[in-house]
């Protein structure tokens, strides 16, 4: 098991965030493995609004994460037909780093709504990892149209019910 190299914090997340929130969803093979993404995800000004108006939405809980002092990603709970979902994407530079275990298992402890579930791309094996250690558990797979990709793709989908 890797070391983790940086102090992780979550603080909610604030409009002057999503500048650079919205530059580490530009990279093509963050793209490729979060694979349900925006149709298109290099539109800033389509960015900022959505996430603008989320940060508005109380059913939301956005997180920025930080390392140290550095902006490495984001995380969020939202409601999506009547079930607690999560979503996060980590900067490509924190990947591989246990900074996406330990934002997860720190979010888990701010966000208290059970049953929680996440999605993740039948090939995205980091995101499965990360969901499988803060105890998320499998429990079925659902196939959608995957915009990073341009097809349909499977996707797991998981629980997590402590």
């Amino acid at each position: 098991m890797k070391d983790i190299q940086y102090n992780i914090k979550l603080r909610p997340t604030a409009v002057e965030d999503l500048e650079i929130l919205f530059h580490f969803q530009l990279d093509d093979e963050a793209n490729h493995l979060a694979a349900f993404t925006s149709k298109d995800s290099t539109n800033k000004e389509a960015y900022i609004a959505k996430f603008t108006k989320l940060l508005a939405d109380p059913t939301v809980n956005n997180q920025t994460i930080m390392a140290d002092t550095v902006i490495a990603g984001s995380i969020a709970k939202f409601i999506m037909e009547g079930d607690a979902e999560i979503t996060y994407w980590i900067d490509k530079n924190f990947w591989g780093k246990g900074v996406a275990t330990t934002a997860l298992k720190n979010f888990l402890v701010l966000e208290t709504t059970r049953p929680i579930f996440g999605r993740v791309a039948f090939d995205n094996l980091g995101s499965q990892k990360v969901l499988e250690k803060c105890g998320f558990m499998k429990i079925g797979t659902d196939k959608g149209f995957a915009n990073a990709r341009q097809t349909e793709i499977e996707e797991f989908i998981y629980r997590l019910d402590r």
